[in-house]
């Protein structure tokens, strides 16, 4: 393995950390912004280190090694520099690729907007967070209240067989009969809500659960576009 080799191997390692750390974090003892100019500079000290291995390279080699640290040191500059667009980009990359994966942004008022993006049959799904359980749901603005499977209920810790099924709803299934509870936290992304009223639909009449209008209705705005269902705190 080659010094240079071993030198791009520890950039790398540094650019990572970077790109994947917050600004009030620490490294290694560092701040992130010092831990920055550290792996900023380390390039540029090895390319002046250059000028001792070229005494057993040719001129050309050395040029070209030279050429290799200049372009590293502007991409990890400018990786640096812009490393929360790079994020964005890869966080709503990786919304638009998974189902149910929120992609968060700040707004111009400094709030914090969630994003979802449309599933291929139609439907915004969803993961949330259920009293610390996440869960797969189905936005139904239909729904008049957060509606939990049997399975999904029993993840979250509610025991089915101690509810009482008092509720007459209407499912995909046909009506059915459900339970009212309360869930102690519902949350998707940054919006968190608490006590939010919700039902349990009896075992095999819902196939998916809903997170209907008893959550939605909190939200400050819910703005459906094209392909994007955008829920505001």
């Amino acid at each position: 393995m080659t010094r240079l080799t071993v030198a791009l191997g520890v950039l790398g390692f540094g650019l990572a950390l970077l790109l994947f750390s917050n600004d009030d974090n620490r490294l290694f003892g560092m701040r992130t912004d010092d831990f920055g100019r550290v792996v900023y500079l380390l390039p540029i000290a090895l390319m002046l280190a250059a000028g001792i291995w070229a005494r057993r390279i040719s001129l050309g080699e050395t040029m070209r090694n030279l050429l290799i640290w200049l372009v590293l040191i502007l991409g990890l500059a400018t990786a640096y520099v812009y490393r929360q667009e790079t994020l964005g980009v890869g966080n709503r990359l990786l919304a638009g690729l998974i189902p149910g994966r929120a992609f968060v942004v700040t707004t111009s008022e400094g709030g914090e907007e969630v994003i979802l993006h449309k599933l291929l049959n139609g439907h915004f799904e969803a993961v949330v967070s259920v009293n610390g359980q996440r869960i797969s749901m189905l936005v139904d603005t239909g729904a008049s209240m957060v509606a939990l499977s049997r399975e999904d209920a029993e993840r979250v810790g509610i025991i089915p067989e101690n509810l009482d099924y008092s509720m007459s709803v209407m499912t995909a299934n046909g009506r059915a009969r459900a339970a009212p509870v309360t869930l102690s936290e519902v949350a998707i992304g940054p919006i968190v809500r608490n006590n939010v009223a919700a039902s349990v639909a009896e075992d095999g009449k819902l196939d998916q659960s809903l997170l209907g209008m008893s959550f939605l209705e909190t939200l400050g705005s819910l703005q459906m576009q094209t392909d994007e269902l955008r829920l505001r705190d």
